[in-house]
């Protein structure tokens, strides 16, 4: 759902700055914006974003105005010099500082309510003494408009989700506070420079391993349930690789294939080569390849081994038997029967190959570093980790579960047994 669904991609404005009131419509993330209005709205400490709001801090004050008569009211924390505090910071006198505009009257006004758009309740000359009975937090919430697909929406919106710019009437939505379906992450998938690069990699790796693996594969089944002498031995060898994680395997053809390695020290001693060769390098990617498809096919055939074996032993004994008497050939037991009985086998390890040779990660990482030569499995590791985008990397998982799913279908068509045939 990452791929497809951007948790933050929809900022909701509401009629009024109230986050109770109803909805005025919506406006998608990094939509430019114009700020029209600016209000403080009373919010409740656990619900405030300290990191991204912007806020107003208020106090509560009571003193004496002109006339002498006490007054009490809200008043915004820029207009009070506090004097005394607690031990525990919390302020308890000030003052009541004196405006620098010389056009301003030069009272301060108290009003009923925190954020000034309350009834006013009493003014306060300059320097009068205050006592600051109560403190409230506020957050600045932003009436902007922006345009949607060619129709203009407005409304407000807590500060947390705006990004005003230094002009305070122009801006962003910084991100939203609900979700929308979006196919940004697709498309940035798509139009991502390793993406190209990363498929046609897999594919070719695919077109290359899967023939080779299945021929190989078919060739030891065959011999092992041929029943020669040593051929018992011969699966236990066979299945070696099956105890050797990706990242091993990588590791070993990585020490074969390096200059100082297990190949150049072999053709040295032959004399076939008189200085070392760069086999792994930006200049030589056809090596980086073969080296990837040599530790896959050494890596993984033995997993088609083991089920084509499993299916060779299913098939009857009498069936081939009788193929001989009738004067079958080897070559012609194995097309005309032993093949076509063995579908459900290869149908099985066909799908299970192809989702596994387009996950291929290890292998490539430990003989290209994942830079020279880049597959899918690995794109979708370097948006996450590097990058630290799930959701585009969420794509590109998506991007490979649905060439698997593809594949299955196309494997459940083509590879299909008589009576599967018939049923359709």
């Amino acid at each position: 759902m990452l791929a497809v669904w951007d948790g933050d991609g929809l900022l909701r404005l509401r009629e009024s700055a109230d986050s109770s009131s109803s909805l005025a419509g919506g406006l998608p993330q990094g939509k430019p914006v114009t700020i029209q209005e600016r209000q403080a709205n009373f919010v409740r400490t656990q619900d405030l974003d300290s990191t991204r709001s912007l806020t107003e801090t208020w106090f509560k004050v009571s003193g004496l105005d002109a006339q002498e008569n006490e007054v009490s009211g809200w008043t915004s924390d820029s207009r009070v010099r506090v004097r005394e505090q607690t031990e525990e910071g919390i302020p308890v006198t000030g003052t009541v500082r004196r405006k620098l505009v010389s056009s301003a009257a030069p009272e301060t006004e108290l009003f009923a309510e925190p954020g000034g758009r309350s009834a006013v309740v009493g003014k306060l000359e300059p320097n009068a003494v205050v006592q600051i009975e109560e403190k409230a937090l506020l957050e600045v919430w932003y009436r902007i408009e922006g345009e949607v697909n060619g129709e203009v929406v407005s409304g407000w919106a807590p500060s947390r989700f705006i990004q005003v710019f230094g002009d305070g009437t122009n801006g962003r939505i910084n991100r939203g506070n609900a979700g929308l379906i979006t196919r940004e992450y697709i498309d940035k998938m798509v139009n991502d420079r390793f993406f190209i690069p990363a498929l046609r990699n897999t594919l070719l790796l695919l077109v290359i391993i899967l023939p080779l693996q299945f021929i190989l594969a078919i060739v030891m089944a065959l011999v092992i349930q041929s029943r020669l002498r040593g051929s018992a031995i011969l699966l236990y060898i066979f299945a070696i690789p099956l105890g050797v994680s990706d990242l091993a395997v990588g590791i070993v053809w990585y020490a074969i294939f390096t200059q100082s390695g297990f190949l150049n020290t072999i053709l040295q001693g032959l004399g076939l080569i008189s200085a070392s060769q760069v086999f792994l390098s930006t200049s030589t990617r056809h090596w980086i390849l073969t080296a990837i498809v040599l530790a896959e096919v050494w890596r993984a055939t033995s997993i088609v081994m083991v089920i084509v074996v499993s299916g060779l032993q299913a098939i009857s004994q009498e069936v081939l038997e009788a193929a001989e008497v009738y004067g079958a050939t080897y070559w012609q037991r194995v097309r005309n029967v032993i093949l076509p009985l063995l579908r459900p086998s290869l149908q099985v390890a066909l799908i299970l190959r192809t989702i596994l040779a387009l996950q291929v990660f290890a292998v490539v990482i430990a003989l290209s570093g994942g830079d020279f030569v880049t597959v899918l499995a690995n794109e979708t590791y370097r948006q996450y980790y590097d990058f630290r985008n799930s959701n585009v990397a969420a794509a590109y998982a998506g991007f490979i579960l649905m060439l698997s799913m593809i594949s299955a279908v196309v494997y459940l068509r083509i590879v299909r047994t008589q009576e599967e045939a018939v049923a359709s």
